[in-house]
């Protein structure tokens, strides 16, 4: 089941911010690019490896509010879980 959800404009602008930061490390670049492919399009959904990535990013202390905001994006359009 995939949720309703698309990425905001803040969180787009902080995505992109995340992709294009020479210090962002790989997970934080994974769920930013999850988000920024999200943007405008309900259909889509995070990947289970991104959102393994994403949850990563968000237990990291290191990780800038930029790189959260990305990864709480991308966790919230999660596929759900089958049943």
């Amino acid at each position: 089941m995939v949720k309703n959800k698309v990425t905001g404009s803040k969180a787009a602008t902080n995505a992109s911010a995340t992709l294009r930061s020479k210090e962002t490390g790989k997970n934080s670049k994974k769920a930013a690019g999850s988000t920024l492919a999200q943007t405008g399009l309900p259909k889509k959904a995070t990947s289970a490896s991104a959102a393994k990535a994403a949850l990563k990013v968000l237990q990291d202390g290191r990780t800038s509010k930029a790189s959260k905001s990305a990864a709480g994006s991308a966790l919230a359009q999660k596929k759900g879980s089958k049943k």
